[in-house]
C-alpha cells in the first residue's frame, strides 16, 4: 500500500502536524506501507505537482492540517479549490484526513470532519475516515512522558492502516478522547489553565507585534 501525503500546516516542517505525521508514517512503514510522495502545501510554487500527484496517486491520499478557530488554514482551502477540475474524474484515489487542534475537546473538529466527508463525495473519490485530535498545541516542547501515549496511538493507527487498509475505529476513538471535557475539567480549565493558555498566546502575539490588536473584531458589523 502506498500513500500520497499532504501537510497543510502553514508552519511546514516546523509544525505539530509534521510531528503527528512522522509517527503515523513510522507505524505505516514498519508494517510494509510506503510513502509515494510527501508534500508541504506551504510550498505554493509546487501546486501543479501537488495536484498531479493527487490525481495520479497509486494509493490513498492523506491530507493533514491544523484546525484554526473553526476551519482549515487558508492554504488548505486554496489547495482544495484547486482540486475542482478533478471532480468526477475516474480513478481518483480514496482520501483520508488528519485534523489536529489546540482545543482540548475533539468536538471542535467534528464540523470540519463532516465537510471533509462531503468533499470526497464532490470529488467522487472514496472516503477512508478522519483522524481527530485536540490538545496538540505545544507538543513540540513537551517532555517525552507527556507525548508517549499520543505518539503511540499515531504509530498504531499507521500500522493498522498498512495491515488492513482501513483506519481502525477503536484507535480513532482513543485518539479523539476526550470528545467533551468533564464538568470537573471544565472548571479546572476555567480557573487555572485559562490563565496559562492566555499567557502562552499573549507571548506569541507579542512576538508578532500584534498584542495591542488581540481584541480586534474585523468582521463585526
Amino acid at each position: 500500500m502506498q500513500l500520497t501525503v499532504y501537510n497543510g500546516s502553514p508552519r511546514g516542517k516546523n509544525s505539530n502536524t509534521r510531528l503527528l505525521l512522522e509517527r503515523f508514517l513510522r507505524g505505516f512503514e514498519e508494517k510494509g506501507g510506503q510513502v509515494h510522495r510527501l508534500h508541504y502545501l506551504v510550498k505554493r510554487n509546487d501546486r501543479k505537482q501537488q495536484i498531479e500527484d493527487f490525481a495520479g496517486s497509486p494509493g490513498p491520499v492523506l491530507l493533514a492540517f491544523p484546525l484554526y478557530t473553526d476551519c482549515m488554514p487558508g492554504l488548505v482551502k486554496d489547495f482544495i479549490e484547486d482540486l475542482r477540475p478533478l471532480c468526477g474524474q475516474e480513478g481518483l484515489p480514496p482520501a483520508m484526513f488528519l485534523v489536529q487542534s489546540g482545543f482540548p475537546e475533539a468536538r471542535h473538529s467534528r464540523f470540519v470532519e463532516r465537510y471533509l466527508e462531503k468533499l470526497t463525495r464532490r470529488l467522487c473519490c472514496g472516503y477512508l475516515g478522519t483522524m481527530v485530535r485536540g490538545g496538540v498545541e505545544g507538543i513540540r516542547v513537551m517532555p517525552a512522558m507527556m507525548t508517549r501515549k499520543l505518539y503511540g496511538l499515531m504509530e498504531n493507527l499507521g500500522a493498522a492502516l498498512a495491515k488492513t487498509q482501513k483506519l481502525d475505529p477503536g484507535l480513532l476513538g482513543k485518539l479523539a478522547h476526550p470528545e467533551t471535557l468533564s464538568p470537573a475539567r471544565q472548571w479546572m480549565y476555567a480557573k487555572v489553565l485559562y490563565r496559562m493558555t492566555n499567557a502562552y498566546w499573549n507571548n506569541m502575539l507579542k512576538e508578532n507585534n500584534a498584542l495591542d490588536r488581540r481584541e480586534d473584531r474585523p468582521f463585526a458589523k
